[in-house]
Parts: structure tokens; C-alpha cells; sequence
């Protein structure tokens, strides 16, 4: 079927607004600000056969694009009993999941009596049960301490709710309430799916529609080899580390080999750490998707779907911490390992082709939890908050500050939404002046937060990276400063054993947390920064006069 390229555009963004609009129910009608404020969710097309992604909202996380198609994909081939009306719930990390944190629901798709696709979601829940409040167990040593694992198990049957399953769900979670709230945002995601769907299909008629997906799928393997084939052809390494497992302090290291022959390019990890006791191992389909992701921050032009994946191949997590295996624990993998992979990807690239690469990332979620009872509001709560950091040095300019990680586009919840939830205050919320590496064009800054509990009792966990070693820096760029964590407690100071990860922290009134997030590496050398880009650092405070002198050198002195 011949499409002419307007009919083409209009479908393409047809499927893609379809996607968007169930992010925004999703989002709106959200109980967790981890949601609402956060957008930490994502929603989807998904292929009826082969579950590969057609369209994926256009504010849902990009770590969600590979997994949520593997997801379904696992569905599919588990599931032969699925029929209209049905509504898959699962969070397994090893059927195409990430922690068990992330829960996901299918729906199939049916028009005019006929399955045409599958309609997916993923929503952070703040809490899914387990030895610690939000599931960020940092010594975890197997699935079952970091909270419920649900299989694919059908929570609507034929259009009827499964009562049974709901409440066994919310019998083994925090903050039910919450949960259940949460849980209807998206079940409503996936019917507003439905009926936009169904108007698109409507409007340009089945066969069309089709027509176009099979055309905007090759349009976008297309263009991927295309930007693969500019890529010097070799062999190519990146290496990035992680602090520790939680359980034992060794790094953990992802070692990423880069081939990249005409138009094709494949992934080797096979030479990265093997399975560790800890909470850091990471689910095979999570580490491909973290190429993926990489990619595309490579290669941003690329439409979303499942062409721009065809040229890209991964292997090598076989006996390696990038294939975990139940029991292994998992609560780690989605918001750290994977931003390790991705800046092992960057890496390599950046030895490809330098000029076209940037410094790495901050490349930590932080991944905080504070869980715990509130006396005024006579209510338990879980409150879940990830925070930004500095991108790194590119060829044209500084590094972002407190972006977003590297694996979403999730952004931080409003601290002061944190502080009408929860009984907090945030006493802190600052740039991370310093904590750029320095280059010809720096990274950017991280980070600077300090929360304190006002009343009731509470536990704090996290699950967070980049405390022991800074993200690298770039042709001759330095190294972001590392992430800092101190717990205050009845007076006393304290850091965590691990640097980067701790749980069970017991908080009183008046006790405190202090987090402060890596900036980005620098690129190029710093002895060719220009020298009123120091001074104009200087001005703002963003580095102290020694600072200056000790990075920078002879050009502060020429100033």
C-alpha cells in the first residue's frame, strides 16, 4: 500500500499522541507524587504477534522503551489465554522487568472483534512490600526481602475484575490506599488507550494504519544504520564501575565491547563482573534496553519504535551481573547498573568519534526512601525521591546542571509537594557548587539537599552510584565530583559504610539526610578553557579562587 509522506506524518503522530494522552491520564490521575510529580511511568504500543514497540508516549521514561517490549513480548509467549477484555498485571524483574518497584499492565487491544495490538504501561509504585519501606533494600540478598514478585497474572478477566488478586496485592504492600490509587491511574491510562485507538483506526481505517507502521519501521532502522555507517568502522571499549553490591564493597564493573562494521554494531558484556550477593544485578532484558537508550542519546533524531533497535545487537550477559536469575535481588539494576551500561556505551563512543560525544553523566538516580508513620495526619506514608545531577562537557559548551538521569526523563519532585505529603522539611535544595569536572568546557554542577524529619518516626534507605569514583571526563577533561551521603542522628553524624547505599537509618524528629549528587566530567583539556569562562564561574560562586588555581592553572593567572 502506497502512503503519501502527509498521510504518513499525521499516523505517526496519531500513534505517538494516542501513547501521550495515556501518559497524561496516567500522570494526572497518579496517587504517588513519584508519578504525579515525578512521571515516573511510561505507556505504549505494542506489535500483537511479535510485541515489538510502535509508539511510546512522548514524556514516558526511555528506560521503559526495551523492557516494556521485552515485557510484552514475554507476556505473549507465557499467556495464550489472553482474550478482549483481559488486563495483565506483573512486576517480575525476569520477565522483561527492572525492580520490582515498576509494575506494569497489558491490555489487548481488540478491534472489530479482532486483536490488533497490545496496550502496556509501567508505574513506579513508591512501594511494593518487603523488609524495607519503597524496596530499596541496599543488602538484599534475594528477590523475596525487596518486596511482592507478581507473575503475569490476569487482574481483569474478560472485563471483570479479579477481587482476589487486587487484594492480595494490597494485603502485601505499604499504604494500600496509595497503591490502589495508583493502580486505577493505570488501568484508566490503558481504556483512554482504548477509545483513542479505536478513534484513530476509526478515522484512517485499519489497513492503512498498519500499512504506515510497517513503513515508519523501516523509515527508522533506516535511519539508524544510516548513522551507524558514520561511525569509523573497529573495535571499540568502555568500562564503568559501580561502588559496590550493597552487601559487599567491591566494584562492580560493566566492561562493554563496541564492533561497528558498514551500518551494523554490536554490544559484547560478556567480560563484565560476574552475579553478586547484593541488589545490584540486573535483568538481561534491562541492560539491552540501556544500549538502547545510549543509542538513542547518540542518535536523538531516530523515531521510537522498533526499527531503530534492528541494527543493534547485544549479547554477552551470560554469567555476568547483567543476567540475573531468581532468586538474585534486583532493587539496584533499574536506576543505577543501567546508567553504568549507558556510560560504558558512551565510553566507547567517545573513542569512535570524540568531536560528536560528550563528557559522561552524573549517572545516579538517587534513589531515595523514607518510610515511616506521621502522628498529625494519623497515617503511615513511603516517600520515594530521586534527584539530578551535572551532564557532562560536550565540543560546543558546559555540561547541564542537575539534569535529569541519563535513563529518563523523570524530573524531581517539587520539594515543596514533598513537604505538604510528607512530614519533612527541606532545610537545604542547592546547586553543588564545585562539583563540575573541569575541561575546556566543564561539566555541569550536581546537586545539594538536606531533608530533615519533622515529627513521627521514620526509616531511611537508598540505593544510589557514583560515591566512589566520579563520571569520567573526556579527551583530557576531569572527573565529576563524587555523590556524598551524611545521616544526622539524635546529633551524631554519620556515612554510610558503602558510600552510596544504606538502609534501616531509624530517624527521629530533628534527625537529617544530606545528599549531594556528582556533576558531569569535563571535556577537552582544562588548560584550554577560556579564561572569562573561569572568571564568569568565579563571579557566580559555582568554584572557589583554590579550586580555580588547582584546575585551571595559568589561565586563572592570566585573568
Amino acid at each position: 500500500m502506497s502512503l503519501d509522506p502527509v498521510q504518513l506524518a499525521v499516523i505517526q503522530n496519531g500513534l505517538r499522541q494516542v501513547a501521550s494522552e495515556m501518559d497524561m491520564v496516567h500522570q494526572k490521575t497518579s496517587f504517588s507524587p513519584v508519578i504525579s510529580e515525578g512521571l515516573d511511568r511510561a505507556n505504549g504500543i505494542y506489535h500483537r504477534e511479535t510485541g515489538e514497540v510502535i509508539a511510546q508516549g512522548e514524556t514516558g521514561l526511555p528506560s521503559f522503551i526495551g523492557v516494556m517490549q521485552f515485557s510484552t513480548q514475554h507476556i505473549i509467549r507465557l499467556r495464550r489465554d489472553l482474550e478482549e477484555g483481559d488486563v495483565i498485571l506483573v512486576n517480575d524483574p525476569y520477565l522483561g522487568g527492572t525492580h520490582l518497584m515498576d509494575v506494569r499492565m497489558l491490555a489487548p487491544f481488540h478491534y472489530r472483534g479482532k486483536l490488533w495490538c497490545h496496550l502496556s504501561n509501567t508505574g513506579h509504585w513508591s512501594d511494593t512490600g518487603g523488609m524495607v519501606p519503597g524496596g530499596f533494600n541496599s543488602t538484599a540478598t534475594e528477590i523475596q526481602q525487596e518486596g511482592l514478585r507478581i507473575p503475569p497474572v490476569k487482574l481483569y478477566r474478560r472485563g471483570v475484575l479479579d477481587e482476589d488478586i487486587q487484594q492480595m496485592v494490597l494485603n502485601n504492600v505499604r499504604v494500600p490506599e496509595e497503591r490502589l490509587g495508583d493502580l486505577r491511574a493505570q488501568l484508566g491510562a490503558l481504556r483512554v488507550g482504548a477509545r483513542r485507538l479505536t478513534e484513530l483506526l476509526d478515522r484512517y481505517g485499519a489497513d492503512v494504519v498498519e500499512a504506515a507502521i510497517e513503513e515508519l519501521k523501516t523509515r527508522s532502522e533506516r535511519l539508524m544504520r544510516a548513522h551507524i555507517a558514520t561511525i569509523p568502522d573497529g573495535t571499540y571499549e568502555g568500562t564503568a564501575f559501580c561502588d559496590s553490591d550493597g552487601v559487599v564493597f567491591e566494584k562492580l564493573a560493566v566492561r562493554l565491547r563496541m564492533n561497528v562494521k558498514g551500518d551494523r554494531i554490536g554490544f559484547d558484556l560478556s567480560q563484565s563482573s560476574p552475579p553478586c550477593k547484593g541488589p545490584m544485578n540486573t535483568p538481561r532484558d534491562l541492560a539491552t534496553s540501556a544500549v538502547y537508550v545510549a543509542m538513542k542519546h547518540v542518535f536523538p533524531d531516530v523515531p521510537i519504535n522498533a526499527g531503530c533497535f534492528t541494527p543493534i545487537e547485544v549479547g554477552g550477559q551470560d554469567g555476568t551481573f547483567l543476567d540475573a536469575q531468581y532468586p538474585r535481588p534486583c532493587a539496584g539494576a533499574a536506576a543505577e547498573v543501567c546508567q553504568r551500561v549507558m556510560e560504558s556505551v558512551f565510553a566507547a563512543m567517545g573513542q569512535a568519534m570524540p568531536e560528536r560525544m560528550f563528557a559522561s553523566p552524573f549517572g545516579t538516580s538517587g534513589n531515595f526512601s523514607l518510610g515511616g508513620y506521621d502522628p498529625e495526619e494519623d497515617r503511615r506514608y513511603i516517600m520515594y525521591m530521586f534527584s539530578g545531577g551535572g551532564y557532562g562537557g560536550y565540543s560546543e559548551g558546559d555540561g547541564l546542571t542537575n539534569g535529569c538521569s541519563s535513563l529518563s526523563i523523570a524530573k524531581t519532585q517539587p520539594i515543596e509537594v514533598l513537604e505538604q505529603h510528607f512530614p519533612v522539611l527541606y532545610e537545604e535544595y542547592a546547586l553543588r557548587e564545585g562539583s563540575a569536572g573541569a575541561g575546556r568546557h566543564r561539566g555541569g554542577f550536581g546537586l545539594n539537599y538536606r531533608v530533615k524529619l519533622l515529627r513521627g518516626e521514620a526509616r531511611a534507605s537508598f540505593v544510589m552510584d557514583h560515591g566512589v569514583t566520579g563520571p569520567a571526563g573526556l579527551l583530557g577533561g576531569g572527573p565529576g565530583e563524587t555523590l556524598a551521603i551524611e545521616v544526622g542522628q539524635g546529633g551524631a553524624r554519620s556515612l554510610p559504610p558503602h558510600v552510596s547505599k544504606g538502609e534501616g537509618y531509624a530517624l527521629e524528629p530533628g534527625d537529617w539526610v544530606q545528599v549531594r549528587t556528582p556533576g558531569g566530567g569535563g571535556y577537552g583539556p582544562p588548560a584550554e578553557r577560556d579564561p572569562a569562562a573561569i572568571a564568569r564561574d568565579l563571579r557566580r560562586g559555582y568554584l572557589g579562587p583554590e579550586q580555580a588555581a588547582a584546575e585551571y592553572g595559568h589561565k586563572l593567572a592570566a585573568e
